[in-house]
């Protein structure tokens, strides 16, 4: 793989473009600095935005809010925990 041909393949999904654009530019920031941690940052990065854009569209029901996430509602919970949006 060529980490110079960041270019997404033609049925990429925008938000695929997305998370390839951005995480191009973190790499572009480092300027040769070795990553550390970079699965944990990028989840996080990403939970706690879905999490909270989730939980709004549910009007505040957790158990929709799971069906929608396709995870359990205590594992929802724990999230939202984590994430400092438990209400």
């Amino acid at each position: 793989m060529n980490p110079d041909n960041n270019e997404p393949p033609a049925d990429a999904s925008p938000l695929d473009v997305c998370i390839r654009t951005t995480l191009s530019t973190y790499f572009a920031d480092l300027n040769g600095t070795e990553p550390r941690s970079l699965y944990e940052m990028v989840v996080k990065a990403v939970e706690r935005p879905l999490l909270n854009v989730v939980m709004e569209r549910a009007e505040g029901n957790q158990s929709r809010a799971a069906e929608w996430l396709g995870i359990n509602r205590n594992t929802l919970r724990r999230k939202l925990v984590e994430h400092d949006l438990a209400s």
